[in-house]
């Protein structure tokens, strides 16, 4: 993984099973709480059937019509409170965002609703760390889409023949991106795309390339990168 002198290596990161602790999340188990159960067949078939939950993840409805098609009667409030008392941040990930976002370019790749990441942006103040947020839900693409990481190096990088460049600076070719993520399927996408892959060990997925359990081990592997 060899890097131009003078550029920063791009680090990607995923939010769910990476930043935040929850690898998928906890929101279909929320609905199903929150509703009484002779309400649950109709959610089964809202999240199995209709998709609800991809639609928003995918921009094709915000968070408050895909929340009102469940059927809660507040979105925003279910939404606060979702995103602020059942998930959960790893706090390693500032202990390693404050050692390390000087050092490398931070750019989120997620799945989400675009509305939640905004929200989860603002309540963990990560703003601070991040040069750049791809969101599935503001893009219409999502992982482990071939197109997604072919969109984020194009959208990365410089455009050649004098076109201004995007994101804040950020000079991209794949070879100098890391993209972390709790996925297999995602990190095998990325690799197509030439994009070095490191798995964030939260659901013991079997993998043969780099695993990290946590940020202390991933911080130590980064350091092993740049070392050549």
């Amino acid at each position: 993984m060899e890097k131009r002198p003078g550029n920063k290596r791009i680090l990607l990161l995923d939010m769910y099973g990476v930043i935040i602790k929850e690898s998928k999340g906890y929101f279909i188990p929320y609905t199903f709480e929150h509703f009484d159960r002779n309400e649950h067949n109709r959610l089964t078939r809202a999240f199995r059937e209709e998709f609800l939950f991809t639609k928003a993840g995918n921009g094709e409805l915000s968070s408050d019509e895909f929340l009102s098609l469940l059927g809660y009667p507040n979105p925003a409030e279910t939404m606060r409170d979702y995103l602020t008392n059942f998930l959960t941040l790893d706090q390693e990930f500032l202990w390693f965002a404050e050692r390390n976002y000087r050092r490398y370019d931070f750019v989120l790749l997620s799945n989400d609703v675009k509305e939640w990441s905004k929200y989860l942006f603002e309540l963990h103040g990560l703003q601070k760390y991040f040069k750049e947020s791809i969101i599935s839900g503001e893009i219409r693409m999502r992982k482990p889409e071939n197109r997604i990481f072919d969109y984020t190096i194009k959208h990365l990088q410089c455009i050649s023949k004098g076109i201004q460049c995007i994101s804040k600076g950020i000079h991209c070719i794949p070879q100098e991106c890391v993209f972390v993520d709790n996925s297999v399927k995602n990190l095998i996408a990325a690799q197509e795309a030439g994009i070095n892959t490191v798995l964030f060990n939260r659901d013991n997925e079997v993998y043969s390339g780099d695993i990290v359990n946590n940020f202390y081990e991933l911080e130590r592997l980064l350091k092993k990168y740049n070392s050549f």
